[in-house]
């Protein structure tokens, strides 16, 4: 009887222990899988800021374009193409040339 009475308790400690290191790796893997989802989640985050901000300077550009499609006939657009698309300048006009923007507005454009 004494013999029945130690089996019953190294079978109930072993599935204590089975039991224990089965809730164990269970805890482990859905810890992991919040920690992935909560990288997902800044990643996708940060992915939609990234593109609410490109979306917000396009509608500048067109918004942009639109004002300068409007003043197309004015006297002031027929200069400013003239001036900035074909480099014309007046008369006894000096040009200057600041050759840093130019630089880092070509840095702008390459990324």
């Amino acid at each position: 009887m004494d013999g029945d009475i130690v089996g019953d308790k190294r079978k109930k400690k072993n599935r204590f222990r089975l039991r224990n290191i089965i809730l164990l790796i269970l805890a482990l893997h859905i810890g992991k899988t919040f920690i992935n989802q909560g990288i997902l989640i800044r990643e996708l985050k940060n992915k939609k800021m990234k593109k609410e901000q490109e979306i917000s300077q396009i509608k500048e550009d067109i918004r942009e374009l639109k004002e300068e499609i409007k003043a197309k006939g004015s006297l002031n657009f027929v200069e400013k193409v003239a001036r900035e698309d074909l480099g014309m300048v007046k008369p006894k006009e000096i040009i200057y040339v600041d050759k840093n923007r130019n630089k880092s507005s070509f840095l702008r454009f390459r990324k």
